[in-house]
């Protein structure tokens, strides 16, 4: 017991607290109680693993886990050229409604931006992100693979196209009067 301890008083007898967890005990009991209390707060309490102990004594093997690699790299951020263009479009906005109020013509919409995390399929020249961009990529190798360019088939098929397009605009061009000769334009 060192001075600087202050004895409390609970009735009965006095009490001194703990120089570790300091909890007051009566002077007896702390000669006894500080040894004990020092070697437990000085141990370094080791997690209970309730999954090793139910396994023990079983067929079944415990599986450690691999130390994790290092973290992915943490993309580039490009927020500042998602702004200018969240500001862009609202001024064009803007400019559409203005136009549309004075009855002037609608100015050209801005030019899209190309995001840079994109990756573009070298068949069809679409963007796609990362993991869209693996699938995708191998699909349309595989599709280009298959169809065989042929000039004169291509040539072939639009002018057969263009001969039904022209038939099918022949046939449905103007109902005919005869159809209907009982009808009467009314107007109202």
């Amino acid at each position: 017991m060192t001075g600087a301890e202050s004895p409390f008083f609970d009735g009965l007898q006095e009490l001194f607290p703990c120089e570790v967890c300091r909890r007051s005990f009566a002077a007896d009991v702390l000669v006894r109680h500080g040894p004990i209390c020092r070697k437990v707060f000085n141990k370094k309490r080791i997690p209970f693993n309730s999954l090793k102990q139910r396994l023990q004594g079983t067929d079944i093997p415990t599986v450690k886990k691999a130390p994790q690699s290092k973290p992915p790299p943490v993309k580039k951020s490009n927020w500042r050229q998602q702004h200018e263009d969240f500001i862009n479009a609202i001024q064009a906005a803007k400019q559409c409604a203005l136009a549309i109020k004075q009855g002037r013509p609608l100015p050209p919409p801005p030019a899209p931006t190309i995001n840079p995390d994109y990756i573009q399929c070298p068949y069809c020249m679409r963007r796609f992100n990362e993991t869209a961009a693996t699938r995708h990529i191998n699909f349309c190798k595989d599709q280009s693979s298959r169809r065989v360019f042929d000039p004169t088939q291509t040539a072939a098929r639009l002018a057969a196209r263009a001969q039904s397009n022209s038939l099918s605009a022949h046939l449905y061009s103007q109902p005919s009067v005869l159809k209907f000769p009982n009808l009467v334009k009314v107007q109202l």
